[in-house]
């Protein structure tokens, strides 16, 4: 490491400096050391004569070499700032303890400063770590510059090192704040974006300016500016449960295909978004659609805030999606099941009563309504076991399901029986959709062979005046009818 001069066992001024310029060199705000680089430049020299063009590579490659050249610097003076800097009673045990000084991190930061004198450019700048000599560290920046006269043999530079400390340890402490902000964004179990809204700020401005006072009537009359708010939206980042969500490989990815997550199902929660922009609300909390990169329709709790600072000009938000998607699928088949025969897939006898009461409020009439039981149930139940009863009843379900559409729906309403609610159909519409089901039936029984499927149909569309259970028990009269025809025909 650095030396202390062996020939000035006193510790007596260097002579070459006046006595004047001595006490001006004593008495400096910062700290000051008088050293001699000659060996050092001797050293450069000598590598280079032996063919070395890249010092930095050279001494990278080993640190012994930076460790020797720094062994070659033999310190001449240091002033008063320096001891109390480096927490030294006096000059003896700081030389004494220049290894503690000069240390660890020091060695790759004098690289650079070695770089700078090889280069030829009279001096160098730097910033490094040393030591006090009761081991604190000292973040420093450090200028030397060969004094005139020294130029040949370096055998005078003044080296000046200011303590930085205080100003390194909080920049640490702003870097280590900010790498644990971007720990908890990046490793967020919920999916984080961080988007720049001021676009559609200026959207929404332009449109006040213009004297609209009825933002939500605006957009229904012009839907297609939701579109373009939907478009100016810039997204700043995301965190790695957004790219796992959303299924994107990477960052660029998602954002080159951002139009296939924003799409469809989001626009009308995106309007809603917009309106309370529009109302000043900077916090929100809705739910929403979005698209993963494979199309899967994706459900999400969205938080949406407008991060402080950012409050004139949304230039920066955040969005926080909770995946609600498992969820809204389990509601779905709760609803589901809740309105529909599980066996059979079609609508159940709880929604038959709701449909028949909405369309007697006010449905769409003429109503026709179909009764339709099947044939030999019990029979195959008896013969053949449950199971393949089980199945009879499940092609009877693929039966009325080919045939009724929408806004026509049909329905298990008991064990071996079935109806058909036919809204704005007449009774030429209502023996058209009797003559399908027959028509299935066969086709039907020809694809499954076995246990022959058919169904007793009753149909029956409401009169004027008439309430829909009049017409349904009608249907019913009639499918009965039907069936004793079934069973006199097969027992005849």
């Amino acid at each position: 490491m650095r030396t202390s001069p062996a020939e000035l066992p006193d510790l007596d001024p260097d002579p070459d400096v006046s006595s004047s310029a001595s006490v001006l060199f004593d008495l400096a705000p910062v700290s000051l050391w008088l050293e001699d680089y000659s060996g050092v430049k001797a050293q450069l020299e000598a590598w280079r004569g032996e063919g070395v063009g890249d010092l930095r590579a050279h001494l990278l490659e080993d640190l012994d070499r930076v460790r020797a050249l720094t062994a070659l610097i033999r310190v001449v003076e240091v002033n008063r700032r320096t001891l109390e800097l480096y927490e030294a009673p006096d000059r003896i045990r700081l030389y004494a303890g220049l290894d503690r000084v000069f240390r660890g991190e020091m060695l790759t930061g004098h690289v650079e400063e070695l770089m700078q004198l090889w280069e030829g450019r009279g001096g160098f700048r730097g910033q490094g770590v040393n030591y006090t000599l009761s081991d604190r560290r000292l973040d420093v920046l450090v200028s030397g510059n060969v004094l005139p006269g020294s130029e040949e043999d370096w055998a005078r530079v003044l080296v000046a090192v200011d303590d930085v400390s205080d100003r390194e340890a909080a920049r640490r402490a702003l870097a280590a704040s900010d790498a644990h902000a971007r720990g908890l964004f990046d490793h967020s179990p919920v999916s984080l974006w961080v988007e720049d809204f001021s676009a559609v700020k200026r959207l929404l401005d332009e449109v006040r300016a213009c004297g609209i006072e009825d933002f939500r009537t605006f957009t229904d009359v012009h839907p297609e500016f939701v579109e373009r708010c939907m478009s100016e939206i810039r997204i700043l980042d995301v965190n790695r449960e957004t790219l796992r969500v959303f299924h994107a490989g990477d960052r660029t990815e998602l954002l080159k295909r951002k139009h296939e997550i924003f799409r469809d199902g989001m626009r009308q929660p995106f309007r809603e978004q917009l309106v309370d922009l529009w109302n000043g609300k900077l916090m929100q909390r809705r739910e929403v659609v979005n698209y993963s990169l494979d199309g899967d329709e994706l459900h999400f709790l969205m938080q949406f805030s407008v991060l402080p600072g950012h409050e004139a000009d949304w230039g920066q938000v955040q969005v926080a999606l909770t995946d609600i998607t498992a969820r809204k699928k389990a509601e779905a088949y709760l609803e589901f099941l809740g309105k529909h025969d599980v066996l059979t897939k079609l609508h159940n006898r709880s929604f038959y009563v709701d449909e028949i009461d909405r369309l007697q409020r006010g449905g769409l009439w003429p109503v026709t309504i179909l009764l339709a039981d099947l044939n030999g149930l019990k029979d195959v139940n008896d013969r053949f076991g449950h199971a393949a009863g089980d199945q009879v009843l499940r092609r009877a379900g693929e039966i009325l399901a080919s045939a009724v559409k929408a806004p026509g729906n049909a329905a298990r309403i008991g064990g071996d029986e079935f109806a058909v609610i036919l809204p704005a159909t007449d009774e030429r519409g209502g023996q058209a959709m009797v003559d399908d089901i027959r028509r299935l039936c066969d086709l039907n029984n020809q694809f499954y062979g076995g246990v022959s499927l058919s169904f007793a149909v009753g149909a029956a569309t409401s009169r004027p005046g008439e309430r829909l259970e009049e017409a349904a028990r009608r249907a019913d009269a009639h499918m009965y009818h039907h069936k004793r025809e079934y069973y006199a025909n097969r027992n005849g």
